[in-house]
């Protein structure tokens, strides 16, 4: 970070502090507390959308102070490289891939597919390693929060089971 003298990002913080209070909004909507432990759905979405409006106004306070941000030497960026539009329609997919299957086919069968989606958006090319990496971590998510008494919904809607 280096002081600069151009036009100021604000609109950066805006979408940092933005994005935070959606997450404060959404969980809003959560029960604040389940019948047999102390922490509730809405304590983690709530947290996390209070960091992040805290981690916007410490951005925009560094804006104001002039910092510019841009790549560091460590992370081996290159400022100049284009954009890569597939990989980047690939992770927007994988994002929206919930709200389209996961009532449908499960938690198991739709983080096989996010995770498939991401790993070839950064390049990976094993198509089944990938498919059976995401179905083993949904399906070890899936029973863990079926083992905490959280309910997902079924393992497999579209089988019945």
């Amino acid at each position: 970070m280096t002081p600069t003298t151009g036009p100021r990002p604000y609109w950066l913080a805006a979408i940092v502090i933005g994005i935070g209070l959606i997450w404060i909004w959404g969980a809003s909507s959560l029960p604040p507390a389940s019948r047999y432990a102390g922490i509730g759905p809405r304590a983690f979405p709530t947290f996390i959308g209070g960091a992040l409006v805290l981690l916007g106004i410490i951005l925009a306070l560094q804006i104001s102070r002039g910092m510019s941000f841009e790549a560091q030497e460590a992370e081996n960026a290159d400022a100049h490289a284009p954009v890569n539009y597939a990989a980047l329609l690939m992770v927007l997919a994988a994002a929206s891939l919930p709200i389209l299957t996961l009532r449908t086919f499960g938690l198991p069968l739709t983080a096989m597919l996010i995770f498939a989606l991401v790993a070839r958006a950064f390049g990976s090319r094993q198509l089944v390693k990938d498919l059976v990496t995401g179905l083993i971590l949904g399906s070890l998510a899936w029973l863990l929060f079926d083992r905490l008494g959280l309910q997902l919904g079924q393992y497999l809607p579209i089988a019945g089971f």
